[in-house]
């Protein structure tokens, strides 16, 4: 039997083609893309607590649409950004139609799913170019970086807000990855936190670098989406850092911003 691909995110696959990926990022749209841009045959995603709008797992019926099987493992049962504990003991919540057909149902524990993914055909999907957005709000003590994925921050965001889209967790043990740059402050989306509140790891390595950083619950905001994240958050989790700045858990996002970076919530977008 062929094993499946493993790995942690999306944004960083080996040559994925003709295989069965089982991947700790979010189940969201953009995730999707990257999959179905990768040749995969069938993916299983992690479904960040689902969240506001079922965002965590909007892209399996994306995905379904291409002719792509798609599942996602329950956060609650293995965690967000470690894909071989989701092989271990995660379990299936979603589904699409086309995983459905080869026997993938939720409540069944990742490898068998895995495994029964071997059967979906494998499809040349045409997938049209697509971006995640990155936005800048000019606020009156510093900029405000709008940008779905925390891979598009770029050296110039040093010193700023950067809200992004992605999941709170952190990879591995460098607290680098936590973010690339030194912002002001960082905020991420909890994933609905999961196992060890793993959904918020990232914050206690950026307080190590300096860097206030906060989460955004997954039910307020949609995963993968920085403006749904500045414009309907609610702080969920916030580090010392962020916690001298004024953040609190249930303050929402934007009023955190407006006092502190200078920028209101109806502010236009660059």
């Amino acid at each position: 039997m062929t094993q499946p691909l493993l790995a942690d995110t999306i944004t960083r696959l080996p040559d994925a083609r003709g295989a069965v990926l089982v991947t700790g990022s979010h189940g969201g749209i953009y995730a999707a893309y990257l999959a179905a841009r990768a040749e995969i045959r069938a993916v299983i995603f992690n479904d960040a607590g689902i969240g506001l709008e079922e965002a965590g797992v909007a892209g399996l019926s994306w995905l379904e649409n291409l002719g792509i099987a798609a599942a996602a493992v329950d956060h609650a049962t293995a965690r967000i950004g470690n894909a071989a504990e989701m092989m271990k003991q995660g379990r299936i919540s979603r589904a699409n139609r086309l995983a459905t057909a080869c026997g993938v149902e939720p409540g069944q524990d990742c490898a068998t799913a895995a495994a029964l993914l071997e059967k979906a055909k494998a499809v040349a999907a045409t997938v049209a170019p697509m971006s995640e957005a990155r936005r800048v709000l000019e606020g009156t003590h510093c900029r405000l970086m709008l940008i779905d994925s925390a891979a598009l921050v770029k050296p110039e965001d040093a010193g700023h807000f950067v809200i992004t889209g992605s999941h709170g967790a952190l990879f591995g043990d460098d607290p680098m990855n936590a973010l690339k740059v030194d912002a002001l402050l960082a905020v991420f989306n909890d994933a609905g936190l999961g196992p060890e509140e793993v959904g918020a790891s990232r914050l206690p390595a950026l307080q190590g670098r300096g860097i206030a950083g906060v989460t955004v619950a997954a039910s307020s905001a949609r995963i993968g989406d920085a403006l749904s994240a500045w414009r309907s958050g609610q702080i969920s989790r916030a580090n010392p850092a962020a916690r001298a700045l004024g953040a609190k858990e249930g303050l929402p996002l934007r009023d955190l911003v407006e006092k502190v970076a200078g920028v209101a919530s109806d502010a236009e977008e660059d």
